[in-house]
């Protein structure tokens, strides 16, 4: 496929990383406004251009990596060149209604929410469509499904989406910091705390992936009577771990909707 991608930020740079090393096949237009730091993916076959509608009449698909507040400016650009696009749209907030109202109905809307880890074939990529567009989503499906996973959901849990699979990349962050600083204080300098923690989870997410079972069940492996695994659960919950995430998740996804 030829997959033209507008917005050359963090997001879009990981889509378009990722397709370079996991699904090379598909050729990639990537656009930024300032392109200097983004001229390194030309070395990885992608075309990059600071013109939203470069070769934008050859694209099969079209993916919006931008700003809410850009939509309206980049859709009055490219509307004009373009007919019978699928327009996959990662703007947080932009409903399918509102995209596909925005970009008329020769045009196809589908909603995705990947994250970051897109650019190692580990994202989390909801998808979201209407039932009409069921067959065009497929190729979005399968495209995103070489970067990780891409589940299928309802759109109105794509709010909730962002936030356990895209704000979720910062909380899973944030307890790798927290384990990397207690390895220090066990004895461990930062970088060899830093890769184990970082190791251990991936294990634990692979795990996961593979056997698909509840998480306790994997706990209850690494958990022996009277042994330290249970103690530092047990002091970790007395502390508020499970909550305090919960309350998080829950509290971001209340900024979302305002």
């Amino acid at each position: 496929m030829k997959v033209h991608i507008i917005g050359g930020g963090n997001l879009g740079v990981s889509i378009a990383l990722g397709l370079s090393k996991f699904s090379p096949e598909n050729q990639v237009t990537i656009t930024r406004r300032n392109t200097s730091s983004i001229l390194y993916l030309e070395k990885l076959g992608a075309t990059v251009s600071t013109n939203n509608t470069h070769q934008i009449q050859e694209a099969d698909v079209i993916i919006l990596t931008i700003k809410p507040y850009q939509v309206d400016t980049v859709l009055a650009e490219i509307l004009s060149v373009i007919s019978n696009k699928i327009i996959a749209s990662a703007v947080s907030g932009l409903s399918i209604e509102n995209l596909q109202n925005k970009i008329g109905d020769s045009n196809s809307a589908i909603r995705i929410m990947p994250n970051i880890a897109a650019q190692f074939g580990a994202s989390a990529t909801c998808i979201a469509f209407h039932e009409k567009d069921k067959e065009k989503a497929q190729d979005i499906v399968s495209l995103f499904q070489s970067l990780g996973t891409a589940p299928i959901i309802d759109e109105k849990l794509m709010d909730a989406a962002t936030v356990l699979a895209a704000s979720g990349t910062a909380f899973a962050l944030r307890y790798i910091r927290a384990s990397m600083q207690a390895g220090i204080e066990i004895g461990f300098d930062w970088q060899t705390a830093l890769a184990i923690s970082a190791q251990t989870v991936k294990g634990a997410a692979e795990m996961l992936l593979e056997e698909k079972v509840h998480p306790e069940q994997l706990i209850d492996r690494v958990t022996t009577p009277q042994g330290c695994t249970i103690a530092g659960l047990n002091e970790m919950e007395m502390h508020g771990f499970s909550s305090s995430l919960i309350r998080g998740i829950k509290t971001s996804l209340k900024q979302i909707k305002g």
